[in-house]
């Protein structure tokens, strides 16, 4: 009886494991002294990818996440310009009795948002398992774009800091 509970248990951790990798992986951060207000528009600089199919569809992704955001394409001279690069690597899975013959394949997708200068305002990177699904692929893409910018563009206050500002405002006006 040991026996089976214990290979239940060791079958368990490996589904765990495995989901815990295959789910997507989002971090972001920012110039905290850059006044995010100020920028409307953006261009388009560079898009780097293993798969030149992947270009318009990481454009078409960021376009809508910042249309969502009230930002504006410009064909050139936007307030801020954009670099996407997608890079991934390969690997052997391994189970919980050892190595596997399963083969993984991870996507990474960095978004970095740069001033005329080339300062650096904005950066998110996107990490998650490959399909040998096209479709399912393309649906990830989307979803960790949107994820990315999700809390875009950041706020000099946290949500209980701007509570607390708005309470402080509302009892200094009565």
């Amino acid at each position: 009886m040991k026996s089976k509970s214990a290979r239940f248990v060791l079958v368990a951790i490996s589904f765990l494991f495995a989901s815990a990798l295959s789910a997507q992986h989002m971090k972001t951060h920012y110039d905290r002294s850059a006044n995010f207000a100020q920028y409307k528009t953006y261009s388009w600089e560079q898009v780097e990818t293993r798969d030149p199919l992947d270009v318009d569809r990481i454009k078409s992704a960021v376009n809508a996440a910042l249309a969502a955001k009230g930002w504006t394409r410009v064909e050139s001279g936007g307030d801020v310009w954009i670099v996407a690069i997608e890079g991934g690597c390969r690997w052997r899975g391994f189970g919980a009795f050892g190595p596997t013959t399963d083969r993984y394949e991870d996507r990474t997708l960095t978004v970095d948002l740069e001033t005329k200068t080339k300062k650096l305002l904005w950066r998110g990177s996107s990490t998650d398992r490959l399909s040998h699904n096209s479709d399912k692929n393309i649906k990830n893409l989307d979803k960790g774009v949107e994820k990315l910018f999700k809390k875009f563009p950041p706020s000099s206050y946290d949500e209980a800091q701007v509570e607390l500002l708005s309470r402080i405002s509302h009892a200094t006006r009565q």
